[in-house]
């Protein structure tokens, strides 16, 4: 398990965890394993053999962080990747070797990189992931990055089969203490003794079963990458690089018929750091022009400046959101549309200010009309499987744009308990109703809690679109049938029409 270094050359270094009231080890490094401390200890005997013993709680959630730090830096070998928790990464690397030298050389460079963050790691070479696990776990006569065969499958211990304590205890009574003890077993019986599942483990971890990792994130739809011979320091050097990446990337979409509505740009450092630089659209595009300026917007925007450090040795462009996009019919007379203008100056804001920071509303399936929008970030407007309402040509809006938040009491007259209103009085003033239309009757949406702006929300509501005699128009609703759900109805304004 990989375990960083000690604080003090003197002092060896354990996690510690709290079982039946008592603090045991949980993980060592190697002077720890020195000393003759073994895991499970408790920590106060740990403590009377070595004085000098430095001890930590154990962080899983911070196990998991450093985990997707170090499966972020090995995106440089392979897009393939799966986190083994508690201190394994599986990467497929089946068409990537040959960009590194071969297996041996890309298993190098990973131990490497891996050692530059202060790591003590193991990497093996195997047919199927759970092979290439157990071996660097439990093999430690394997060469670092060497390549496990069968024959060193067939040495594990049983412990390799992950299976339950019961089980291995049973396996160990009956005489087995390896997994070539196992090997050649007929699968019938093995199965009936001790379940088709350790069948299937003991076939994978020997390769004959064909098995695949199951990557924490998928390769996007598109992606292209520049090495460079030598890191290179300068930031125009970059952009140049990511202006050919975006023409590659812009021809697979047009091939595609498709436009991109994310571009996200990751930068290798030599030193292991990488930079990470996306931009979205309100649209689909596949413009390199375009792009490149909206990542030179982020990268001016910045708070912490692109450091190149020893340099850049690898630039590598996703474009992991894309949809349709057809071809564009030009105006007649060559201008651009307005619609194009708005959308682009959209993307130059969130490039610059960051897509939290520019949100549009979006419709919500919902009658009630303070739920019937929600703001989302921009960019993600497609996301939103419902689309607003568009009126009858020449029709009034049946909806105000301007709600009240709550809506506001006021004191109303009509004819009947259950009919329209003909006068209100609102903020002092007496409105009397020259035109009025609806009601347009919601019922409360019965699944919620009782919460709500007005009175009671379980209440049904009756809305008007109400006219003055000085043609001013509001949006009014009675709150509850009159003697059905209240014996006294209330009125209320939620909105006001342009």
């Amino acid at each position: 398990m990989p375990a960083g270094t000690s604080p003090s050359k003197l002092a060896p270094l354990v996690f510690t965890v709290k079982e039946r009231g008592a603090f045991r080890l949980h993980a060592l490094d190697a002077d720890a394993l020195a000393a003759g401390l073994t895991p499970g200890m408790p920590l106060a005997d740990a403590r009377a053999r070595v004085p000098t013993l430095h001890a930590r709680p154990h962080d899983p959630a911070g196990e998991t962080r450093l985990l997707e730090r170090l499966a972020d830096l090995c995106d440089r070998f392979t897009p393939m990747i799966e986190i083994a928790p508690p201190d394994g990464l599986l990467l497929d690397i089946t068409g990537c070797a040959h960009l590194f030298g071969g297996e041996t050389a890309l298993a190098r460079d990973a131990l490497r990189l891996m050692r530059a963050q202060g790591l003590r790691t193991r990497a093996v070479r195997a047919a199927t992931p759970e092979a290439a696990l157990a071996l660097a776990r439990l093999d430690d006569t394997l060469r670092a990055g060497a390549m496990g065969d069968e024959a060193a499958v067939r040495r594990l211990p049983l412990i390799a089969l992950r299976a339950e304590t019961e089980a291995l205890l049973a396996l160990r009574r009956a005489g087995f203490a390896t997994i070539g003890d196992l090997a050649d077993l007929p699968p019938a019986p093995l199965a009936a003794r001790f379940g088709a599942e350790l069948v299937d483990v003991r076939d994978r971890l020997l390769g004959r079963l064909d098995s695949r990792i199951a990557p924490r994130r998928p390769p996007p739809p598109i992606h292209v990458e520049r090495r460079f011979a030598e890191p290179v320091v300068h930031v125009e050097t970059v952009l140049a690089a990511l202006d050919e990446l975006l023409a590659l990337a812009c021809r697979q979409l047009a091939e595609r018929h498709q436009g991109g509505r994310r571009f996200a740009a990751r930068l290798y450092r030599s030193d292991g750091a990488m930079r990470d630089l996306a931009v979205e659209t309100g649209q689909p595009v596949r413009e390199p022009a375009l792009v490149l300026r909206l990542l030179r917007e982020r990268i001016e925007a910045l708070a912490d400046p692109l450091d190149p450090g020893f340099g850049f040795d690898l630039v590598r462009l996703a474009v992991p959101v894309v949809e349709t996009l057809g071809a564009a019919q030009a105006a007649l007379n060559g201008e651009r549309a307005q619609d194009a203008d708005v959308a682009a100056l959209l993307d130059r804001l969130a490039a610059r200010l960051g897509p939290g920071c520019l949100r549009r509303f979006v419709p919500r399936d919902t009658h009630l009309p303070e739920r019937a929008a929600r703001l989302v970030p921009h960019g993600q407007e497609a996301q939103a499987a419902l689309t607003w309402a568009t009126p009858p040509p020449g029709e009034p809006p049946l909806r105000p744009l301007a709600l009240l938040d709550p809506p506001e009491r006021v004191e109303a007259v009509a004819q009947v308990p259950d009919g329209p209103p003909r006068q209100f009085r609102w903020r002092g003033a007496l409105h009397r109703i020259a035109r009025q239309e609806g009601p347009e009757r919601i019922a409360p949406e019965w699944w919620r809690r009782p919460e709500g702006h007005a009175g009671n929300p379980g209440l049904t509501r009756d809305y008007y679109r109400v006219e003055d005699e000085s043609g001013r128009r509001f949006w009014l609703f009675r709150h509850g049938l009159y003697e059905r759900e209240t014996a006294q109805p209330h009125w209320y304004v939620h909105g006001l029409f342009a």
